[in-house]
């Protein structure tokens, strides 16, 4: 078994791809760790904003929070909408570009594409931020655990949809279980003390008032707030990922993710508000998460304490799951519109779209170093590109109603409008709340994406154009043959196979060695005996051998000069260049030989013209016979 096979496991046959799709018991840890999970960031990134108004901003988290829910299951029914009217999947992205255009379309991509990137960034730095809330000792080490986790987390999802979704199932339901026994428990704490519960463990002193209420201030809350709600498109982008019937096992994952997500924001609410507690500043000293003080307060710091955290710590971690699970998809649908590379369509070993989960990984992990992997830092570049994308969808999907006028479409049209405007409204809200605090950059970088995916766009057609032919195939005549060209640095082997290989293409070949080098005057020597005595014995002109001088020591570039020129003086006549190469047994032995074959076959694609063609003479080293060497030559001297 090689490393590949043990990192991403043996590939996998198309004709399989039906046993990897999912139902909803692995659809919820797939699709839905974003959503889930934001519970445990969610309400501290609305509380974090309240701590200039001391005790009195714990009594706002819980009408933020309803605020929030009401608008959850807005977004709710109208993704539920967009599953049934899309079953091929896309989201947002496929929802514009049928209904509202090209250029919206690629609005609601950059929006989406934006959001995953963040999702998968803000998700791994909240779960390590509660581990070093839980372990403050590891606050140092903050940015090199969240790039291993992400290496984890990126092997995992290369190993294939099925695999992801067996590996984050206990992690995800050990996760919203916990939870709701501490819901559960402090519900029944509070009941029991008529609504005034007594933490079990000590909670950080409040701080102090510094800044009175204001309706700036709630926006800002309410703002952050609705990162829960990211990731609650992620089902209606992978509907094609589920077994049949894929629309109603998609609506199931959609409505149990949905149903969980509230239950979990309501209930921590409720009880932040009942406890008192409030937010500390992440990513200083005495930080402690807001969840950490929840469930040391319910229960205290024992097992389940560790347990709950241990788990929260998994699942937020591998939330990132969802970003994996949606990117390569999306930019797989964008792809096959011609707006990004074509690798991004290419399904791998595994039947993953392996391109777009490496790319997501890299351009994770640069985020994860530059904001020093705090979830503080990354939350106002947050949700910008969320509810822009959400606002498309429902608009598209208003239009789509019109379109098609079904029964009950007016109905239908009202909800996915309703959906748009509340969306709508609250890009505007994030956006003004957030912009100086870092969403710029995503306003920013959303116009980048769009300019690269019309440049994508643009190359592809005119390749299109100068590419299609309907022209009949001109019949081969015997005109001149080629002449052929082979780059020499010493006898070998490899030298004199490229040479025979030459020699059945055209009795016209140009042998050239750039001096000074390691084996030139070796190679005259050599030349004379093994080439130029051979081709005259069979009374055959021999090759030209020609010595390029070369006082800097360049190799590739007097070739690749010598061989342009040689074009313009024989502007009737192909040019064909032989490259011998080694082809070495074991891929690490790779690195151990000059690659120049290689780098000489690139330079001429990019340099040379249609006239030239590069064809490699590979010459395969094994084992095998290296061992039968040593036989051979005690045989010739017996």
């Amino acid at each position: 078994m090689n490393i590949l096979d043990l990192l991403v496991g043996k590939p996998i046959l198309t004709s399989d791809e039906r046993a990897e799709q999912i139902g909803p018991a692995r659809g919820i840890p797939i699709f839905g760790l974003d959503g889930l999970s934001s519970a445990a960031y969610g309400p501290e990134a609305a509380l974090s904003l309240l701590i200039p108004l001391g005790l009195l901003g714990v009594q706002y988290i819980v009408p933020v929070s309803a605020a929030i829910i009401t608008l959850l299951v807005i977004v709710y029914f109208s993704y539920r909408q967009t599953i049934a009217a899309y079953p091929s999947g896309g989201g947002s992205y496929t929802v514009a570009r049928y209904n509202l255009g090209a250029f919206p379309s690629l609005l609601a991509a950059a929006a989406l594409l934006t959001d995953y990137i963040l999702t998968a960034a803000v998700g791994i730095s909240a779960g390590v931020g509660a581990l070093v809330s839980a372990a403050p000792s590891l606050l140092p080490h903050t940015v090199a655990i969240c790039v291993g986790i992400l290496f984890i987390i990126t092997i995992i999802n290369l190993r294939g949809v099925r695999e992801a979704g067996v590996a984050f199932m206990l992690p995800t339901y050990l996760f919203v279980g916990t939870l709701l026994i501490t819901i559960a428990g402090g519900l029944v704490r509070t009941l029991l003390s008529g609504g005034h519960p007594a933490p079990l463990a000590a909670l950080p002193p409040p701080p102090a008032m510094t800044q009175a209420v204001s309706f700036w201030l709630l926006l800002k809350v309410f703002s952050s707030g609705c990162t829960a709600l990211t990731g609650v498109e992620a089902v209606s982008n992978g509907v094609k990922a589920f077994r049949e019937p894929g629309v109603k096992n998609a609506q199931r994952t959609l409505t149990i993710i949905i149903f969980l997500l509230a239950l979990l924001l309501a209930g921590i609410s409720y009880l932040v508000k009942v406890y008192g507690f409030a937010a500390t500043d992440p990513g200083k000293p005495g930080y402690q998460s807001l969840l950490s003080m929840l469930i040391a307060a319910v229960f205290g710091k024992g097992i389940f304490y560790y347990l709950t955290m241990a788990s929260i710590l998994l699942v937020l971690s591998l939330s990132a799951n969802t970003a994996f699970a949606d990117f390569p998809r999306l930019c797989k649908a964008i792809a096959s519109n011609n707006y990004l590379p074509h690798a991004f369509g290419y399904r791998g070993r595994r039947l993953v779209y392996t391109y777009g989960i490496v790319v997501l990984a890299v351009l994770t992990a640069l985020l994860l170093v530059v904001f020093g992997g705090v979830t503080d830092n990354l939350i106002p570049l947050y949700a910008v590109g969320a509810f822009l994308a959400f606002t498309l969808s429902q608009f598209g999907m208003v239009v789509h109603w019109r379109k098609n006028r079904g029964p009950h479409w007016f109905k239908s049209a009202l909800v996915n409008g309703l959906g748009g405007c509340v969306t709508g409204i609250t890009v505007i809200v994030v956006l003004i709340a957030k912009f100086a605090e870092g969403a710029w950059i995503t306003l920013l970088f959303i116009p980048m994406l769009i300019f690269f995916f019309r440049r994508v766009r643009r190359h592809y057609h005119a390749v299109l154009v100068a590419t299609t032919s309907s022209e009949a195939v001109a019949p081969a005549t015997h005109g001149q043959p080629p002449i052929v060209i082979v780059p020499v640095d010493r006898w070998s082997r490899i030298c004199k196979q490229a040479l025979e290989f030459a020699s059945r293409i055209s009795p016209e070949i140009i042998a050239i060695h750039v001096e000074p080098g390691e084996h030139s005057e070796l190679l005259r020597e050599d030349w004379e005996r093994y080439v130029e005595r051979p081709f005259e014995e069979a009374g055959s002109e021999p090759p030209q051998f020609v010595i390029l001088p070369s006082p800097y020591r360049f190799i590739i570039i007097p070739l690749v000069q010598y061989i342009l020129d040689l074009s313009e003086k024989h502007p009737d006549r192909r040019i064909v260049v032989v490259i011998p190469e080694l082809v070495e047994d074991h891929w690490y032995e790779y690195f151990l030989h000059n690659q120049r074959g290689r780098l000489l076959e690139w330079t001429m694609l990019v340099r040379g013209n249609e006239r030239i063609f590069t064809v490699s003479s590979p010459y395969y080293i094994s084992e095998k016979a290296w061992s039968a060497r040593p036989k051979a030559e005690e045989s010739k001297k017996a």
